[in-house]
């Protein structure tokens, strides 16, 4: 028997969204747990929506979609607010940083594809599906997953490439959504790390203070145009980069664009009002960020996972397992040991196993406890946005012709 489809179109699949990120909001407040390892509300809410899915459909046959348009839009919204908040010593004082952790991150690409190659080896399972469950779906996400998958099917004998893939990166980003906060835990004890609790957060507002009075309709209005500005800046610069044979993703030119007119204002513009560093820039990014994440995680169908579970859940556990080794004794040593590198260790777990907005959404549940760590977020989406995609391809192929 076919199911019932029921659509949420975008106005719905929104205020949904709002829903569960209360949801997970209440949950975390009542249950200490989550919140003393940092695990993001909206990552609670999320998971919690798309196991209620589950059960609806496994009760009713009815399957729940929801339209995630309004989704993709806050992800520009998020990250042209993180470029707003770019000052020039943040970005310079970001080089050595910037270099490791491209390294690393690249490195790592290839440690995550011997892990899924040995492992399907390990299980008479054909080598390529080490690689969709691997590099391809991880790292890369969705969207190289599914651009891979048809070659992959075609050329490696693996019929249910897609399937695989889709699946691999769908869990791949609860799990990232679930380590990163228990990681910086773990080292901020263990090391006896902490952060500036007197410097003022530029990523999220803290938990521990009722940012909201401090706003103004005229304070949020002027972030809502500066921003709007700098999309459009942003959309222009991209038309152009993809014109001249650079394709990078939307947010990422919006956040170039954002970096460029916050660190130029100054000289320019001194007397213009800028948000940068304020309240309501803070309270817009939360707002983003949170509501990207729970509608990611509610729109998962959990549903189509069920005939990949056996191997492809040995495969996870054990990506899970290197990624947390690899944080603990190799990143996390190499990033310096020290407070923005236990940071960067939960953003890592998530870019490593889901993507860049999971990496930081762990990264502000980290410092809205425990103090800022701006160059954290300037550096992780620059590795992610320019570099991560080109390299990853040439990974890919490289084990696929092994």
């Amino acid at each position: 028997m076919e199911p019932t489809a029921l659509h949420f179109d975008n106005f719905m699949s929104f205020t949904v969204g709002i829903i569960v990120y209360f949801a997970g909001m209440e949950l975390n407040r009542r249950v200490g747990i989550l919140r003393k390892y940092s695990i993001p509300e909206a990552v609670t809410g999320g998971i919690i929506a798309s196991l209620a899915t589950l059960l609806v459909f496994n009760v009713t046959n009815i399957e729940l979609s929801f339209q995630l348009d309004i989704r993709d839009i806050l992800l520009v919204y998020f990250f042209t607010a993180i470029g707003l908040n770019a000052r020039l010593s943040d970005l310079l004082s970001g080089g050595k940083p910037l270099l490791i952790l491209l390294v690393l991150t690249l490195g790592y690409i290839g440690v995550q594809n011997v892990v899924g190659v040995v492992a399907a080896q390990s299980m008479d399972l054909p080598p390529a599906m080490g690689v969709i469950t691997g590099s391809a779906s991880l790292i890369g996400g969705h969207g190289t997953a599914i651009a891979w998958a048809p070659d992959i099917a075609e050329k490696y004998g693996v019929s249910n490439a897609l399937e695989l893939g889709v699946a691999s990166a769908t869990l791949g980003l609860v799990l990232a959504s679930l380590l990163g906060g228990p990681i910086a835990k773990y080292l901020l004890n263990r090391y006896n790390l902490s952060g500036d609790s007197q410097t003022e957060l530029t990523i999220g507002t803290p938990y521990e203070t009722e940012a909201y009075e401090q706003m103004t309709h005229v304070n949020f209005m002027l972030v809502m145009l500066v921003i709007h500005l700098a999309i459009i800046l942003g959309y222009i610069l991209n038309e152009s980069l993809t014109a001249a044979g650079l394709k990078l993703p939307l947010f990422v030119s919006c956040l170039l664009v954002a970096i460029a007119m916050s660190n130029l204002q100054p000289l320019l513009f001194k007397k213009l009002p800028w948000p940068a560093h304020t309240k309501a820039l803070a309270i817009l990014s939360d707002f983003s960020l949170s509501l990207f994440i729970a509608m990611s995680l509610m729109g998962m169908q959990l549903w189509s996972l069920s005939d990949l579970a056996g191997p492809l859940l040995v495969i996870l556990l054990l990506q899970a397992i290197a990624a947390v080794l690899f944080i603990l004794f190799i990143f996390f040593p190499m990033m310096g040991a020290n407070y923005m590198a236990a940071v960067l260790s939960a953003g890592f777990a998530g870019f490593s196993l889901g993507a860049t907005p999971t990496a930081i959404a762990n990264m502000t549940a980290v410092t809205k406890s425990h103090g800022p760590a701006p160059t954290a977020f300037i550096i992780l989406p620059l590795v992610g946005a320019f570099f991560v995609d080109i390299t990853n391809a040439f990974w890919i192929q490289f084990f696929l012709d092994l």
